[in-house]
């Protein structure tokens, strides 16, 4: 245990360091190290009478997916990053500051105007942007259908590119497409940016950063739950910014005497009580 962690602290050094030959050594003691661990749990598996199956069935996948690390090499495809969330993958990001993130790819939907948000999906196994727009639109069609509306044109990056066939209902809008666009298309496009910092607003203030559900399903239910989140704060910056109290005066006031009926029936109840207790001595 204490040679793994400063196995762990040296790693952490070196990589950043950029001495990679003593990343390299340390990497495989830490590999020698597991493989011991992993054989000698296996063998005292053996040795046990009576194990549940359950915990036998637990033990084993923990165990598969610790050799799964230790004999993955940095060119393989499909790896292992998290032992908790064997669903994460390597998303690049073509960032300097930040080339690699590790996670699920969330698609989002905002509105033109407003900016609230239509949908929030998330998609596992790193999927190809445009592939994502059919399911996002089916998620925005689901989650509208109450309004009577449903999408009609759709802007987008360049990502998106070369998706207009598998998307025959609506008019998909991207730079690439920039001579043969309207004028209002151009202006459409414009706003095109307005979604980066709503992304950034969902990742830090309503907690898309991190995902604290687990398997995929906990993935599609945060995000869902974070779009929520965010939809809530645009409501509440609206009534304060349109001067909206005074709709909700009234139900204000009526949560206030019923607060108040309350408190007094609750005080009643306790002076009965007391009472009572009084005369029973």
């Amino acid at each position: 245990m204490r040679e793994g962690k400063a196995l762990r602290r040296k790693a952490g050094g070196y990589a950043h360091a950029k001495q990679f030959k003593r990343l390299k050594k340390t990497v495989k003691r830490q590999r020698t190290i597991l493989g011991i661990v992993l054989r000698e749990v296996g063998r005292k598996i053996k040795q046990m009478p009576q194990v549940p199956a359950e915990a036998l069935t637990a033990l084993h996948d923990l165990m598969q997916r610790a050799e799964r690390i230790r004999t993955q090499q940095p060119k393989d495809k499909n790896k292992l990053y998290a032992m908790h969330a064997p669903e994460v993958e390597c998303i690049g990001k073509g960032k300097a500051r930040k080339p690699y993130e590790f996670g699920v790819k969330v698609s989002v939907a905002v509105t033109h105007r407003q900016g609230l948000m239509v949908g929030a999906r998330s998609f596992t196994g790193n999927p190809y942007d445009g592939h994502t727009l059919a399911e996002q639109l089916e998620q925005v069609t689901i989650l509208t259908e109450d309004t009577g509306r449903s999408p009609k044109q759709v802007v987008v990056d360049l990502g998106f590119r070369g998706v207009d066939a598998h998307n025959p209902g609506v008019e998909i809008i991207h730079r690439g497409k920039f001579k043969s666009l309207t004028s209002a298309h151009r202006r459409w496009l414009k706003r095109r940016q307005a979604v980066e910092p709503a992304i950034g607003h969902l990742k830090h203030d309503n907690g898309m950063d991190r995902c604290w559900l687990k398997g995929s399903m906990g993935d599609a239910l945060h995000a869902v739950l974070c779009a929520a989140g965010y939809n809530i704060r645009w409501l509440l910056r609206a009534i304060v910014r349109l001067g909206l109290k005074g709709l909700f005066a009234p139900l204000l006031a009526r949560l206030w005497i019923w607060a108040a009926a309350l408190a007094m029936a609750t005080q009643a109840r306790r002076t009965r009580c007391g009472s009572l207790g009084w005369m029973l001595r």
